[in-house]
């Protein structure tokens, strides 16, 4: 018999349990080894649908690969500061909306803010989501004097919404929406995997879906704008799975121009592409098909591989059930499929009022979509129906989030940070609330996230799950932390743009 003794972890105590030889025998022939790479990076495993069952390489989780794991060790301080971002939005003042008519008038918003930390820097966009530079000495050598809106990714001429934060896509809409997608880290070790383009196309076309279904095209629409019931995220959310699928296919020939780009072995475009051509890419995969054991290779070799989580929450609102008088309700829209989380918080009275249950097929393998899984929205994505009050929070969260700190821990760090911000005080922290509001109460979450994924010593709510299926993990999961906050507010006028709390 083998012992294993749980240290006390943050929130509850752990009794030594003992566990026999074949059930640990029984668990490693169920699962792979677990040996993660000297940063403590451990990343979600991307799902191979064959005979239906699911098969994922030791190498691609445990990190074997000398280059693979040199590539995830490497980090530093200074590298570590700049990927970290944070803002009030992600819809830049370029981004048009993609339909004639205005969204239906609601008496409710959002006021948003975000923090992000990514683990390593985020593999670059192809084309033709992005523009190469010229290799022409008439042109000019840089575009640093180009707007914003010629730098962004995009697709078919409109910018690409939302912000990649790693593998993960964030994304706040119109007041009204915030997204998180969990693109699955292990499709970086794939020759054509790229899973923050995946999470980062159905965060846009997501977008688009849920704006479509708010505008009042019908001329016989009422005052109220669109009825609750006609709303369906998880239908908008299946489109921007095929508009997804639709755009990566055969668009994986740029990826080693992106890759030379980015690492400043760009030499001349043509010369590059034409170094990919059909045929010389088909040898090429040839050559490595026994090393990436990729079985899609051989049915579509130009395909960009990746799956990601998805979670969101819409606000708005119905009719009040008990005039007078005739106010209407908000009500938040949470959809989820995968392990990120939506959490809705009350600070008035510090309670958790609401929480996404989590989808896994198995440890560290959640529901995902994209290439080879076999989930969907319409099969498995879930809708839910909240009733919330002004100055309830929303928080949509990455796992990078609840694989380190508890429910109980997110939830104090919030309402203590919007008490800091809205209370009375002194003192340079509480200049900081006053100054940054809800961006504030959304980095004092993520530090803390962040803090407990980057200590090998620490207790985390991964760690306990580890443990529960007898795999040996300490510390935190160092994973990608995207933090999005919603407060629901109350507009003084339909569709004002400079909205204050009444």
């Amino acid at each position: 018999m083998l012992t294993q003794v749980i240290r006390p972890s943050r929130h509850t105590i752990h009794f030594t349990t003992t566990l026999s030889v074949e059930s640990l025998l029984s668990t490693s022939s169920r699962l792979p080894k677990f040996s993660p790479a000297p940063s403590q990076s451990h990343s979600k495993r991307p799902c191979t649908l064959s005979h239906r069952s699911f098969h994922v390489s030791s190498q691609q989780l445990t990190g074997s690969d000398p280059q693979q794991r040199a590539f995830f060790t490497y980090s530093s301080s200074d590298t570590r500061r700049h990927l970290i971002s944070e803002g009030r939005t992600t819809t830049h003042k370029d981004d048009q909306p993609t339909t004639s008519s205005s969204p239906s008038a609601s008496p409710f918003f959002l006021e948003t803010g975000y923090s992000i930390f990514a683990k390593r820097p985020s593999r670059a966009f192809p084309p033709p989501f992005v523009s190469l530079p010229s290799g022409s000495f008439s042109d000019p050598l840089t575009t640093h004097n180009n707007p914003v809106r010629g730098r962004r990714p995009s697709y078919n001429g409109e910018p690409i919404r939302g912000i990649t934060n790693g593998d993960d896509a964030i994304l706040i809409g119109d007041q009204n929406f915030l997204a998180v997608n969990d693109g699955v880290g292990a499709w970086a070790q794939k020759e054509r995997g790229h899973a923050a383009l995946w999470s980062r196309l159905i965060a846009h076309f997501w977008a688009v879906e849920i704006e479509k279904s708010l505008s009042s095209t019908d001329s016989d629409a009422n005052s109220n704008g669109v009825k609750l019931e006609d709303l369906d995220p998880i239908k908008c959310l299946q489109t921007a799975y095929e508009e997804t699928k639709l755009a990566t296919k055969g668009r994986a020939e740029g990826l080693a121009v992106a890759d030379a780009v980015a690492s400043g072995a760009f030499d001349d475009p043509k010369q590059k592409t034409s170094d990919l051509s059909p045929s010389t890419t088909s040898s090429k995969k040839s050559k490595s098909k026994s090393k990436d054991n990729d079985k899609d290779n051989e049915k579509d070799p130009f395909d960009i591989l990746g799956t990601t989580t998805a979670s969101s929450a819409l606000l708005y609102h119905k009719p009040n059930p008990s005039p007078p008088p005739p106010d209407p309700v908000p009500v938040i829209l949470a959809t989820s499929l995968g392990d990120c989380k939506v959490l809705i918080v009350r600070p008035s009275t510090k309670s958790v009022i609401y929480r996404s249950t989590e989808q896994w097929h198995w440890f560290d393998c959640p529901r995902q979509l994209g290439t080879n899984s076999p989930d969907t929205p319409l099969t498995n994505g879930v809708t839910e129906i909240v009733d919330v009050q002004v100055n309830d929070m929303v928080a949509v969260l990455s796992d990078g989030v609840t694989d380190n700190l508890w429910e109980h821990e997110i939830s104090d760090i919030l309402c203590q940070g919007v008490e800091l911000w809205e209370g009375d005080g002194e003192g340079e922290e509480k200049a900081d609330a006053n100054k940054d509001g809800i961006v504030y109460v959304a980095r004092k979450l993520m530090n803390a996230a962040r803090e407990i994924a980057t200590d090998p010593n620490a207790e985390s709510p991964y760690m306990e799950r580890a443990f529960d299926e007898g795999i040996a993990a300490e510390g935190g999961k160092l994973d990608d932390i995207s933090v999005v906050l919603g407060i629901v507010r109350k507009r003084k006028s339909p569709r004002s743009e400079n909205d204050k709390a009444d």
